[in-house]
């Protein structure tokens, strides 16, 4: 038989081990999100520039559209992502970069040739070779990256609204 001092010390064991369970998954868990709480983890900034391609790809005075890589950075991960750009090259060191997007309502635009200008498929919007609007319902000019040229390296940074001047390095 065991007496009640035995019951009593076996369930103050269980209990304190319990506790002390408690206790160290309480720490496990809790210690961590009380760091990204009070801590946060740095962001990085995303790189505003991104590498182009080779300026002397790009021909003179005829619209190029180009494909380019963009890197952005959160607090844990990395994730790059696929951007598209005009690049319109006047003379050897003068660039303007447009945004793919039509200043109306988004749409993808194209460049037609034998017309020499920007063409909106869907709402018809009309812009000549410098981003200027010719025709609308687009009220504003084509929207531009801000160029820089390193060597024979083209850079784009982040676009610029409606600004309809050219950007040279």
């Amino acid at each position: 038989m065991i007496g009640k001092q035995g019951i009593s010390s076996r369930r103050q064991w269980l209990v304190r081990g319990i506790s002390g369970l408690a206790a160290i998954l309480s720490a496990a868990i809790g210690t961590p999100a009380a760091l990204y709480i009070l801590v946060p983890p740095k962001k990085k900034k995303d790189s505003s520039w991104a590498d182009a391609g080779n300026l002397n790809e790009v021909p003179l005075n005829r619209p190029q559209q180009i494909q380019l890589q963009r890197v952005h950075f959160d607090a844990w991960k990395i994730r790059s992502e696929t951007d598209v750009a005009w690049v319109v090259r006047t003379d050897e060191d003068h660039v303007t970069a447009f945004s793919p997007r039509c200043t109306h309502l988004g749409c993808a635009y194209r460049w037609e040739p034998g017309a020499q200008i920007f063409l909106c498929p869907c709402h018809g919007s009309k812009f000549s070779s410098t981003g200027a609007v010719l025709s609308g319902p687009a009220s504003r000019p084509l929207d531009q990256y801000a160029v820089k040229v390193e060597g024979d390296r083209l850079w784009l940074g982040d676009v610029e609204s409606g600004n309809g001047a050219a950007r040279s390095s």
